[in-house]
């Protein structure tokens, strides 16, 4: 006897369309896009969608908090050959469409067990952090301490260097921002005068000036592997846990 199929009409479509609302370039590799935030579409702070053009799609760490209304993604052009998506990205405007899974996925989030984190980061790889940072504050926490380290080579790169300051002077107990440039001689950065050096040089330090330990602190790294790979070779063997997000240019 031939069986009928019933369709599952509760599935979940492998993809949906969402439009630009808005985009500002911050670079001529850098740029911000806020999209329509599809109906049910639910993630954790810290976690990343995935959108496309085409059949090309990638992973965008989402910068927005859980409850705003928007998704926010800040994102680096990789020219070709390496880079498929963001120069199909970069071409697009206000209004234009890009699909996206309905689904956010990373494990890459809020991890409440010890009261410092010290969060690592180079450029784009501040997104995760200042999402986890938007929810923290939205739900009026205060039992914790941020120490958000970001690593840029240029001043127009941090993008999120007047937020997280702004931040930190609002709730100075438990937010701590320190933007570090790493060509203070450039010419771009003349009026630059923070923190010089890469970011995964000043952390020894930042850690023993604020007598953190292992038992009190978990570590955080995201953006360059190689920022990444320095990190854990230097402080998994002190006994510091390290949590890990790898913003591989290849993948674009």
């Amino acid at each position: 006897m031939e069986r009928k199929v019933k369709k599952n009409l509760l599935a979940k479509p492998k993809k949906l369309s969402t439009k630009i609302l808005e985009r500002k370039d911050i670079s001529d590799d850098l740029w911000l896009i806020w999209i329509e935030k599809p109906k049910d579409f639910s993630f954790k702070a810290g976690q990343y969608c995935t959108i496309g053009t085409g059949d090309i799609e990638r992973a965008y760490s989402i910068v927005s908090s859980p409850h705003e209304d928007t998704l926010e993604l800040f994102v680096e052009l990789v020219p070709p050959p390496e880079g498929n998506l963001t120069p199909l990205l970069w071409e697009l405007s206000v209004g234009d469409t890009v699909s996206i899974r309905p689904r956010a996925k990373g494990l890459f989030v809020f991890k409440p067990k010890l009261k410092n984190q010290l969060m690592i980061s180079t450029v784009t790889g501040i997104v995760p952090y200042v999402s986890i940072l938007r929810e923290y504050i939205h739900n009026n926490q205060n039992e914790h301490i941020f120490h958000v380290l970001q690593g840029a080579s240029y001043i127009n790169e941090f993008t999120y260097d007047g937020e997280l300051t702004q931040l930190a002077n609002t709730y100075p107990d438990f937010i701590k921002y320190i933007p570090t440039i790493s060509r203070p001689n450039e010419s771009e950065n003349a009026d630059w005068n923070g923190a010089t050096g890469r970011v995964n040089n000043l952390i020894a330090d930042y850690i023993d000036q604020n007598n953190l330990t292992p038992e009190d602190t978990i570590l955080y790294g995201c953006g360059h592997p190689e920022m990444i790979e320095t990190v854990k070779d230097q402080f998994i063997p002190q006994g510091f846990q390290v949590e890990e997000e790898r913003f591989w240019k290849e993948d674009d």
